[in-house]
């Protein structure tokens, strides 16, 4: 089903830019979504603002904005405030998923596995001895309110802890987790259903920011090559966890699978990068939608609230 046709009464408007760390790459993701779109406008923000001249009545808006205010439910709010329509999450979805504690007490209440965690304020940190008695010697220390691999630390051991947490700001919110080892997958999700699940080999070893959107930095299988029970396990707790979270259109779901067979989510992601490394696109073409067609998709239920259709 391709969903709602674009519609010549609504401008979709697609904000990409501003301020957050990851700005760069959603300036990428906005040109591309634009691209796909006929008749779609590109606005490239160098301030976290939306432009006065929107109107409820004339634009829907596609945020393609990473990181911060982009998907911190910021943007979001002020658009529910004026009366746009927009494609994605609620603000509040927004919020409980951009916040990785909070994400793991929805997951646990969807009955979707979710590895243990030390949270904490930059200002009151635990001790290195605390965190290895807690989740032990090899462990990920990470802002829980930020893009899954910014400002990412991989210490091993007492002392490469204790360094760690000794470059951590004075500020913040942050979290530690006992690393995973095991084969790293993503999944895209389209009105709460499962797509196709894609394989994430780092060709360093991590995968974080640099390695993310560095072309030929990774390697992406997809369709996973991962027996039929595990794979349909995944996606039923990816569908439940889009629900537990109130989500909405579209998301992307990132899971470790250990070799003994458990796995665990590390997040979902509710604007999910759509350049040329992405892996929501990835994730679509293996149920066979391209990438002007993954668009559509996404955008069709914004158009149908903006037309007064529920959703």
């Amino acid at each position: 089903m391709e969903g709602t046709p674009v519609s010549a009464a609504r401008e979709i408007i697609v904000l990409c830019g501003g301020r957050s760390s990851e700005s760069e790459v959603s300036l990428r993701s906005g040109r591309a979504v634009t691209g796909a779109v006929p008749g779609a406008r590109l606005v490239e923000l160098a301030t976290d603002t939306l432009p006065a001249w929107l109107d409820p009545a004339r634009h829907v808006v596609f945020p393609a904005l990473h990181g911060g205010w982009g998907e911190d439910g910021g943007i979001q709010g002020e658009l529910e405030a004026r009366g746009i329509a927009f494609a994605g999450c609620s603000a509040a979805a927004s919020r409980l998923c951009m916040d990785k504690v909070a994400t793991k007490h929805a997951m646990r209440s969807a009955g979707v596995p979710a590895i243990p965690e030390v949270a904490f304020a930059g200002e009151a940190k635990p001790t290195a001895a605390e965190l290895v008695a807690a989740l032990g010697e090899e462990i990920v220390l990470k802002p829980s309110d930020q893009g899954s691999s910014v400002g990412l630390f991989l210490p091993v051991g007492v002392a490469a802890i204790a360094e760690a947490l000794a470059a951590v700001p004075a500020s913040g919110r942050w979290m530690a987790e006992r690393r995973l080892r095991g084969r790293e997958f993503s999944l895209g999700l389209l009105d709460g259903q499962p797509m196709g699940l894609v394989e994430i080999v780092a060709l360093t070893g991590v995968y974080d920011y640099r390695t993310k959107y560095t072309k030929g930095a990774s390697e992406y299988r997809f369709p996973a090559q991962l027996e039929p029970g595990p794979t349909a396990a995944i996606a039923a707790a990816a569908g439940r966890l889009f629900a537990a979270a109130g989500c909405r259109d579209f998301a992307r779901a990132d899971v470790m699978l250990e070799p003994d067979g458990r796995f665990y989510f590390l997040e979902i992601n509710t604007l999910p990068g759509m350049t040329e490394t992405s892996l929501m696109p990835k994730s679509a073409s293996c149920v066979g939608l391209d990438f002007p067609a993954l668009v559509r998709r996404m955008i069709a239920p914004a158009l149908a609230r903006a037309a007064g259709v529920p959703t």
